[in-house]
């Protein structure tokens, strides 16, 4: 059995104006291409497969042609909801996907029965059970109570979700009983573990409520496909619970990391491959910092890269003087060059970027915690006194935070 993990696709996203078409449709060619060439069973898609919530026409497009292109190599599709997908968008098209060997779960607002089942191989024998957890939603696993602390909310989440996967796992641990197979049980998920490296497209998609979910929480499944990190890493040093990332840099801070998507191969349930699969870049990219004059150098390489795709940049400039003409001086230096700049930026000092950063950043993207701990973070707090202080500034922030987020639910 084999099973490719992938997650966070983003189709339909607008990168600084640009369109990312042409680069989704390169990666859905050269994924077909794998999974043909390796005879891939199935495929997780681990949530975000749109980058909105009403996502263009020709992302909707390019997802139903993907479906059908996949379930003509004879190959299972699973599609799991992430926190920027519309569950209605998705669930539109679920029961005509069901008959092209396509299982979509939207939201966990439905049967148990949905959200586990036996994927087949090639040959439509079972050869795996998924506990198919999409994005969860509080209001779907979670009933609010009133006097409740933000604490005891945060808490309340954690706990609803961590019930919320060993209840689906009692069932497929059911299921493998009553097959009489040794059959590997595999669960999803599209949140954040505690502990992970994010980036700055990913989203903190439990604003006010949960941070982070912590890894002990997750059922003993044989594999756990996560989504919504878009850098690819082990989670608690368990090889087998996994974030593949996104498949093409979502943002310029993304650039360090290699893309991958993850090939898990199943010998029954006791023996387990797990390889990641680099995926190429489709789009170059790159991040060029530094003063005028270095930045002018750096410039210079591009000269003799007259062919193929223009190289998308982002420029961070070091200057301690504010240049009115910025703007103008990086168009002269980049003319006649086979680049496009899509961000232009000036490094500070630590203190004053810490600041830009916070106001460039948008609500959607910052808890409240977030916000009070980068502020936080540029005071002085020296000696025992100092440190009494700066936990009792964080106590009545807990206070305020906690007022306001009851005076929202009343309204």
């Amino acid at each position: 059995m084999k099973i490719l993990h992938t997650s966070d696709w983003h189709l339909g996203q607008s990168f600084f104006t640009k369109s990312r078409k042409e680069e989704h449709q390169a990666f859905i060619n050269w994924l077909l291409e794998l999974v043909d060439r390796q005879q891939i069973d199935a495929v997780i898609i681990a949530g975000d497969v749109f980058d909105t919530g009403t996502p263009p026409s020709y992302a909707r497009e390019m997802y139903n042609q993907f479906v059908v292109d996949l379930q003509q190599l004879n190959c299972v599709l699973v599609v799991l909801g992430g926190n920027h997908d519309s569950v209605s968008t998705l669930n539109e098209s679920k029961q005509i996907l069901a008959c092209l060997n396509t299982f979509v779960v939207a939201s966990t607002g439905v049967s148990v029965e949905e959200q586990v089942f036996v994927i087949p191989d090639k040959t439509g024998q079972p050869s795996a059970i998924l506990c198919a957890v999409p994005f969860i939603r509080a209001r779907d696993v979670l009933q609010s109570s009133s006097g409740e602390t933000g604490l005891e909310k945060r808490q309340a989440l954690g706990e609803a979700i961590q019930q919320h996967y060993q209840t689906l796992y009692q069932v497929a641990i059911t299921k493998k009983q009553q097959s009489g197979l040794d059959l590997p049980i595999i669960a999803t998920g599209h949140l954040t573990a505690l502990g992970v490296s994010q980036s700055e497209s990913v989203r903190d998609i439990y604003i006010g409520s949960l941070d982070g979910f912590a890894a002990d929480g997750f059922p003993p499944a044989d594999y756990i496909a996560l989504g919504h990190i878009h850098r690819p890493q082990i989670v608690a040093k368990s090889e087998h619970i996994r974030y593949c990332g996104s498949p093409i840099p979502l943002s310029f801070d993304e650039l360090n990391t290699q893309k991958q998507v993850v090939l898990v191969e199943f010998n029954a349930a006791q023996q387990r491959t797990i390889t990641p699969v680099d995926v190429p870049i489709f789009q170059p990219m790159q991040v060029l910092k530094g003063g005028l004059p270095a930045l002018s150098q750096a410039l210079q390489s591009f000269k003799q890269d007259q062919a193929g795709l223009p190289c998308w940049l982002c420029i961070e400039v070091e200057t301690q003087d504010y240049l009115s003409d910025l703007q103008q001086r990086i168009q002269t230096l980049t003319e006649g060059l086979n680049v496009e700049v899509l961000q232009l930026r000036r490094t500070r000092n630590p203190q004053r970027q810490s600041l830009t950063q916070i106001q460039s950043e948008t609500l959607a993207e910052l808890t409240p915690h977030d916000v009070f701990e980068k502020r936080l973070s540029m005071e002085r707090f020296e000696g025992d006194a100092e440190q009494a202080r700066r936990q009792r500034i964080k106590q009545q922030f807990e206070q305020i935070l906690s007022r306001a987020e009851h005076q929202g639910e009343d309204v």
